[in-house]
């Protein structure tokens, strides 16, 4: 098969690319001296976490009890489930437990701690719990200098879990755009995160794994002096909004979307692609960002980009590609009918989420297809 025999729109990965993200965050890594376990829901397949895995991670973090689920039957054990535990989910994450599969769970309150605990009391199942620090005030999370951290770990500690250690998440890095702010964004996360495992200890509390990350943070830190590993998503196919954020350029996003041109309205200006929301996603990440990318960056059928024209806007199977400079007033003559593009996403994991596989391509030769996970 060629792509001009794939159906439209279809979910490409340059494996090039991807093979190039992968190593540059893995030799980062070991430069730095600490361990890499990737965040597999960006891609949510078992074929890209093996890559991922070859060169160098040790375990995966998931979003999804169902994404554990499923990397532990491919023969991934070693798994961080980094979303907060709720009591309703502890069976689920029990199962895995019994099976073998070495998996972590996290906690941020004393209400989830007590939860952990009663379970594991009541069914007999040793969970190994990390407490989700707050080191930037994007989301969840414990602060690093509060009572509650304590009482969290002696929670835990003395209610027989194994308490394994903190992990943060520094998303606020998402809404920075220059080298100077990302470092310092990257040592407050390290600096936070460590300062929470240190008064873990100075209470008489075990704290074995440090752990931080994000994709803008793990590429931006200068030093990483007390934390054990990393984690990161994105970075394994990119995408725009982390263009835009400087971390990498557009040539490096690894996944497109394929779709083909159906129609024109000439006096708009618009060529008319199937490739609408459903396919990108409704993210517009770019939006308040210094570029906005409406809903993705036009490239033609090998993935070169295509300056002046953007998909600027989409309903749910129809894409509006339209001029944002100087280029070609009749778009119909610039993108005949049947005409393959490239869309790259502005947020490669909404855009994956769309699709049940990927299509592995160099250049315009397909590969294998991977088949993508689902469900919670």
């Amino acid at each position: 098969m060629q792509l001009q025999d794939l159906n439209t729109p279809a979910a490409l990965v340059d494996t090039a690319r991807m093979q190039r993200n992968i190593e540059r965050m893995q030799q980062r890594m070991n430069s730095l001296e600490v361990a890499f376990r990737p965040h597999v829901k960006t891609t949510k397949c078992i074929d890209i976490a093996r890559a991922q895995i070859q060169a160098g991670a040790r375990g995966i973090t998931v979003s999804t009890l169902k994404e554990a689920e499923q990397f532990f039957a491919a023969g991934v054990r070693d798994i961080l489930y980094a979303v907060g535990m709720a009591a309703p989910k502890l069976r689920q994450a029990a199962a895995l437990i019994g099976q073998g599969c070495a998996l972590k769970i996290i906690a941020d309150s004393t209400a989830s701690a007590s939860a952990i605990v009663a379970f594991s009391h009541q069914h007999g199942v040793p969970f190994e719990v990390w407490i989700e620090v707050d080191t930037d005030g994007h989301r969840s999370g414990v602060q690093p200098h509060s009572d509650d951290l304590i009482a969290i770990g002696t929670l835990l500690h003395q209610g027989g879990s194994t308490l394994g250690g903190v992990m943060t998440h520094a998303g606020a890095s998402y809404e920075l755009n220059t080298p100077e702010a990302l470092q310092a964004m990257a040592e407050q996360e390290r600096s936070l995160c460590v300062l929470a495992a240190e008064r873990l200890r100075a209470a008489g509390l075990p704290c074995p794994n440090v752990s931080v990350g994000s994709t803008p943070t793990a590429l931006s830190a200068r030093q990483l002096t007390g934390v054990t590993e990393v984690r990161a998503g994105v970075y394994v196919f990119f995408d725009l909004v982390m263009a835009n954020v400087g971390v990498c350029s557009p040539d490096d996003v690894a996944l497109s979307v394929l779709t083909t041109v159906i129609g024109h309205q000439p006096d708009k200006g618009w060529a008319i692609v199937d490739a609408g929301w459903m396919a990108m996603s409704r993210d517009r990440g770019t939006q308040k960002q210094q570029h906005d990318y409406g809903y993705g960056q036009l490239c033609d059928v090998n993935g070169q980009r295509i300056d002046c024209y953007t998909l600027s806007g989409a309903n749910q199977e129809h894409g509006i590609v339209s001029r944002t400079g100087e280029a070609d007033p009749d778009i119909a003559r610039r993108f005949p009918t049947g005409t393959q593009l490239r869309v790259l996403p502005n947020h490669a994991c909404a855009t994956g989420a769309q699709f049940p596989e990927y299509h592995a391509v160099t250049g315009q030769a397909l590969g294998p297809t991977w088949p993508r996970f689902y469900g919670w």
